[in-house]
């Protein structure tokens, strides 16, 4: 294969102007559904989080288990039942919804867990302190606990979110043409490789800037301990 021949085959701006329309089509689904299942994902692990706290056993355990079920659970899997299996049981359940419920759960657990670190981050004298001056539990985690906990975590939360916007790359399985799928779709029909080169591009521009924040959120806390 020659340069030109490489060139034409990976990198046709040609190919680029005549796909881009699908291609736009699917990238406009992947921020809607990232819109959609980075706070549904947050929400699902801060209720975790927060039950994980609860002295009860009959509620901390239950989420314990919840949590260790849906993140040992491929998220692929529980997408697939959840749009072609549970239709079975007479309940229809749309691509966008199938979409919603199986990253509050899958993705809710995993925020669930890097939550739940944080919160133990948190001295207890802290809370001990604050509830002296009258503040309720609730308030207290509310109002002490939980800024500095998501403060902890936060190159944590921001990786996870990173993993998150790139597993919607798989909501194609439950007929929903997103931006990689729109691209494997015009490379069917142009045969050529330049539609996968410019979704890794549009990927890599949507994502660079919360890697280069990661990066600097890490570097600090690095420069912290020393």
């Amino acid at each position: 294969m020659t340069w030109d021949d490489f060139v034409l085959a990976f990198f046709s701006w040609q190919i680029v102007s005549e796909a881009w329309p699908i291609l736009w089509d699917g990238l406009q689904r992947t921020i809607l559904m990232s819109i959609m299942v980075v706070p549904l994902g947050f929400l699902g692990g801060t209720i975790l989080a927060l039950l994980s706290t609860v002295h009860n056993p009959w509620v901390r355990w239950p989420a314990a288990v919840w949590t260790d079920v849906f993140r040992a659970l491929p998220p692929l899997v529980l997408l697939i039942f959840l749009y072609a299996g549970v239709p079975f049981t007479g309940l229809e359940i749309s691509a966008w919804g199938a979409v919603a419920i199986g990253f509050f759960l899958n993705t809710g657990s995993y925020y669930g867990e890097i939550l739940r670190a944080g919160i133990e981050s948190v001295p207890r004298g802290q809370q001990e302190a604050a509830r002296s001056t009258g503040l309720t539990r609730w308030q207290t985690m509310r109002w002490i606990v939980l800024p500095q906990a998501f403060r902890n975590v936060l190159p944590d939360l921001i990786s996870n979110t990173l993993e998150v916007v790139k597993l919607t790359s798989i909501a194609s399985v439950v007929a929903l043409p997103e931006l990689l799928f729109q691209a494997r779709q015009a490379q069917s029909v142009t045969y050529n490789a330049t539609p996968i080169v410019a979704a890794a591009v549009i990927y890599f521009i949507l994502l660079w800037p919360m890697v280069r924040v990661l990066s600097r959120l890490e570097n600090k806390a690095l420069a912290g301990r020393r």
